[in-house]
């Protein structure tokens, strides 16, 4: 058996540009992924980072099979699951499990609480129909819902409620890892700090393998041990979550880290903000060498013909840009 609960080699996942209404060829690609490389062992936490459409949440649909993958491995407990059939995948389904964005999408405004977290314990055959009611109030529970709660419907809650529903959910079948997409972006600022609070003490106490994605760095100061940075399909730094904010090598990451709010408004007023210039280029037709190097305040000609490795540049602080040392 791995070391590792999910490894990532090299994954690739492009979305083919199709044109032509009677003889449809295929002119190009969307290269949503594009080699991304990663390893969590049991309990780690890593946010995963970036501005939106740099492929954050194509990457994780890519983990959980959702899309398919062009091309790289992905590794889950040991089993390569890029090469499960579908009905292998199904029975893997349990170990690896998502909380997606939105909460009031997520969850079937027909099905009562009760049965929206009952559902896969009783598909997947992890609780008998006599255990499920207890097993259901225990999650209740654990995410901080009266249990006298779970014969209501959906619209009967608040965001931040419902998204405690779907986090109930996504524990009932006690995942191997979890995948939390955003998982605040759509609640108010108040509640947003109430399930950060909640997600960190479930990561703690229940020991949970977690990758959280957001665009937001100062979210996960308060979730992830590591930060993964996403630029266009790849991953750019890769590091402890303490030396990355406070250590950013590269200038993408750096940037991030500039547009984070101060409270202070003495310390706002007098720091300097790093602006970037234009927008993301299109995935469908990145630039040569770095990808980043249009926007960059440091390119030089060798940034636009080299593409930077990622790669150890301090003890366990990796980073994919040539001019740093």
């Amino acid at each position: 058996m791995s070391d590792y609960v999910l490894e990532l080699k090299d994954v690739k996942t492009h979305f083919p540009v199709k044109r032509g209404l009677i003889f449809e060829r295929v002119v190009g690609s969307v290269k949503a992924v594009d080699g991304v490389s990663l390893k969590l062992k049991e309990g780690d936490v890593v946010g995963l980072v970036g501005e939106s459409g740099c492929g954050k949440s194509t990457l994780a649909r890519s983990i959980l099979r959702l899309v398919p993958l062009t091309e790289g491995t992905v590794i889950l407990n040991g089993r390569n699951i890029s090469e499960l059939s579908y009905e292998e995948m199904r029975r893997l389904r349990p170990e690896a499990q998502i909380i997606f964005q939105d909460p009031y999408a997520s969850l079937n405004p027909r099905m009562t609480v009760f049965s929206a977290i009952a559902e896969p314990m009783l598909v997947h055959g992890r609780a008998s129909r006599k255990e499920v009611p207890e097993r259901v109030a225990e999650l209740m529970d654990l995410v901080g819902l009266a249990p006298r709660f779970m014969r209501k419907y959906p619209h009967e809650f608040s965001g931040g409620q419902r998204q405690r529903i779907a986090i109930a959910r996504t524990l009932a079948l006690k995942p191997k890892i979890i995948i939390a997409d955003e998982p605040v972006s759509a609640l108010d600022v108040s509640v947003q700090a109430q399930i950060l609070n909640l997600i960190a003490d479930l990561c703690k106490r229940e020991r949970l393998t977690m990758i959280f994605i957001t665009h937001d760095l100062s979210v996960v100061r308060h979730i992830a041990q590591t930060i993964a940075v996403m630029y266009l399909g790849k991953i750019v730094e890769l590091g402890p979550a303490r030396e990355v904010l406070d250590n950013p090598l590269h200038p993408y990451t750096q940037a991030l880290i500039s547009a984070i709010p101060i409270p202070d408004p003495k310390r706002e007023k007098a720091r300097k903000r790093i602006l970037l210039e234009g927008d993301p280029p299109p995935p469908m037709n990145p630039p040569t060498g770095c990808a980043f190097h249009p926007r960059c305040p440091h390119a030089t000609p060798e940034c636009a013909e080299v593409t930077p490795p990622l790669e150890p540049k301090t003890d366990g602080h990796e980073a994919a840009c040539i001019k740093v040392d």
